[in-house]
């Protein structure tokens, strides 16, 4: 290899040809002005907490997973138990036994986001290390081995009976296929969007780096299906149909003051994710993203439409809940939420 292909595969040049990998700020710069004026017409900088009155912070910040996970019906959600801070090893193996929850399980901060501190427990071992590095409360999730992984975005207004699904992100797990040839750690090297996670990776994989995998062998990276480790994010709003939003409305008239949000899902097939027969792993309110355009390749000018759209969904339902009697928190509300979270995902 060649400077110039040095030059350009170093994980600057990467980031810098694909802009799903530039700051949150660089995407959210030119959006912050359509949020300054939606503030000015509705009077306060914190509109956004009515969008989902049952969710603290509307789902911008600092809400808890666990419960909002609570209020989803049971039927679709992902067995799920809160851990308060300070639980020893053998009380959370005790929880464990008492919900049937068997290794491998995720855990994952009650507070947190972009997969902070998400990870796959496979043994007493690891369940030691997690409580150790980890001083906050958190969640035991079932290990939901269902082979399709989806983000499906429903909005309502609260003057309509019926809301809709307008954006589905697929998600297609970080892994190298083996040629036979080369080792694991030169597949890694290789690929660009493994590449920018060899930091992680090569800890995680650490007792196989010099192992040749065989042609047609694909090796899973990662597990956990988040765009900051690793996951490609796919537009799959292909698959939005009225049989898919009407199921998907069903499920969120069962949860009390939501009307806007992302549920983040695993399925057994299309035909699933269509009817609702679905393992719900977590549901975002007002702070999620319509993922799809994170799609590789996909128009950074198209995304920051699609960004404006987002803001104006969450302030025509804002509105008109306030006119419904929900109102704005106030500054000191907000900052308590702010902190909690702070101290949540402070390294």
């Amino acid at each position: 290899m060649n400077i110039f292909e040095r030059m350009w595969r170093s994980n600057f040049m990467i980031k810098l040809r694909h802009w799903e990998y530039w700051p949150f700020g660089v995407l959210q710069f030119p959006v912050a002005f359509y949020y300054l004026w939606l503030s000015l017409k509705a009077r306060s900088f914190f509109f956004f907490t009515a969008s989902n009155p049952g969710i603290e912070m509307g789902g911008m910040l600092g809400e808890s997973k666990f419960g909002i996970l609570n209020k989803i019906p049971e039927a679709v959600k992902a067995k799920t138990v809160f851990v308060p801070r300070k639980t020893t090893v053998e009380e959370v193996l005790a929880l464990m036994q008492q919900a049937h929850l068997h290794f491998p399980v995720i855990f994952k901060p009650d507070l947190g986001e972009r997969g902070y501190r998400v990870k796959r427990i496979y043994s007493e071992a690891d369940v030691s290390a997690y409580v150790q590095s980890f001083d906050f409360d958190f969640l035991i999730q079932e290990l939901v081995d269902l082979p399709l992984e989806f983000g499906v975005f429903y909005q309502r207004l609260p003057s309509e009976k019926s809301g809709v699904v307008f954006s589905i992100v697929g998600k297609e797990m970080l892994t190298v296929a083996g040629d036979g040839r080369q080792t694991l750690q030169e597949l890694i090297l290789k690929k660009d969007r493994a590449k920018l996670q060899w930091e992680k990776l090569k800890h995680a994989h650490a007792n196989r780096l010099e192992t040749i995998i065989p042609a047609g062998e694909s090796v899973l990276l990662n597990p956990i299906g988040n765009h900051c480790l690793g996951t490609t994010f796919l537009n799959s709003n292909s698959l939005i149909s009225e049989e898919l939003s009407a199921s998907f409305d069903k499920i969120s008239k069962q949860i009390e003051g939501f009307y806007y949000g992302r549920f983040d899902l695993r399925c057994a097939s299309l035909k699933d994710l269509a009817t609702g027969n679905v393992k719900v792993l977590e549901l975002n309110g007002c702070g999620a993203e319509p993922a799809h355009i994170y799609q590789p390749g996909y128009s950074f000018w198209k995304a920051v439409y699609e960004m404006l759209l987002h803001w104006q969904s969450i302030y025509r339902i804002a509105m008109e809940n306030k006119q419904r009697g929900v109102r704005y928190l106030s500054f000191k509300e907000v900052k308590a939420y702010y902190n909690k979270f702070q101290l949540a995902v402070k390294p």
